[in-house]
């Protein structure tokens, strides 16, 4: 059985909004959740990229029983993976056991912005397994120097610590970066219902798999919200890791259609289409998907799948 989860789209909606959403992700029934971690939105239209460990803190005061984590921080360029440490292991203390990090390579588009030279992938795959080894290490608590290729840490220890650490998960969207989740990652998260990225990842560890949608009233407004507001979800290549500004990607998705934005994401009320979305990750193999609704209308949206698309899950 695949088990079912919300994305909390920080891009899309102010913190308040966002801890509202946990709130009623929960009540309807999704058993977890994943909150990006970004500095800027990918275009304008989208209006929001808060901060995501002060939204999770909230979140922890707010929810009882849903898992959450992060999906997905970047902890190697825009803040040092000692300083990333402190944040997950004091989120990790309020979630007592509901939280999990999620990791991943990032986007030049949030990473550049504290200056530097913006890393080729390998270069990247290199720093995040550094950052994940200095993470746990000071998850333990103790003392810690580190002197390694890409890193830095002098005499460093957390004191506030969880009881168990939480699980690291390991964003993936080839096949090298499938296989460092498996390497140095206790589960994997993609965003593409892809069987070669689950082939590669040799882990025993849960996979979760990112399913976006527009539900709407109409299949006509669904596909206008979806190009108004998520236009880069038809954004196709390399692109999404290497454009450094928001305009660079308005730019891009001057090149796409509604057409386009349409086939790459699931649009309008019928509830069998949802359905077939989220099989689809769970025939590829993934036990855990989540779901990112585009646009405002988040109350709808929560409204239809408590009635018309978890019952199929249950």
């Amino acid at each position: 059985m695949v088990e079912l989860g919300y994305a909390l789209s920080s891009e899309e909606h102010p913190p308040d909004d966002l801890v509202d959403d946990a709130l009623r992700a929960e009540d309807v029934g999704f058993e977890h959740a994943l909150v990006s971690d970004h500095y800027h939105p990918w275009v304008s239209e989208q209006g929001h990229s808060p901060f995501v460990w002060s939204v999770l803190g909230a979140i922890a005061r707010e929810t009882d029983s849903i898992r959450v984590g992060t999906g997905v921080t970047c902890p190697i360029k825009r803040i040092h993976p000692a300083v990333v440490a402190q944040a997950a292991a004091t989120t990790a203390d309020l979630f007592d056991g509901r939280f999990f990090f999620g990791v991943g390579t990032g986007e030049n588009l949030n990473e550049h912005v504290v200056g530097g030279r913006w890393p080729p992938f390998d270069v990247r795959l290199s720093m995040l397994a550094e950052a994940v080894d200095v993470i746990r290490e000071l998850w333990r608590g103790d003392e810690v120097t580190h002197r390694g290729e890409h890193y830095t840490v002098e005499n460093a220890r957390l004191f506030t610590t969880p009881d168990d650490p939480p699980p690291i998960y390991v964003a993936a969207a080839g096949e090298r970066s499938a296989t460092a989740a498996g390497d140095v990652g206790d589960g994997l998260v993609s965003t593409a219902p892809d069987e070669d990225v689950l082939d590669a990842y040799d882990g025993d560890g849960p996979t979760y798999g990112q399913v976006t949608v527009c539900w709407a009233e109409t299949e006509a407004e669904a596909r206008e919200t979806a190009f108004d507001v998520w236009p880069n979800g038809a954004i196709e290549g390399e692109l999404s890791a290497e454009l450094p500004t928001v305009e660079h990607f308005e730019q891009a998705a001057g090149m796409v259609t509604e057409a386009d934005v349409a086939a790459s994401m699931t649009c309008g009320p019928d509830a069998d289409d949802h359905v077939e979305a989220i099989q689809t990750y769970a025939d590829a193999g993934f036990d855990h998907v989540y779901v990112h609704q585009v646009g405002h209308d988040q109350a709808g949206f929560f409204e239809f799948y408590e009635s018309e698309v978890l019952p199929s899950f249950d």
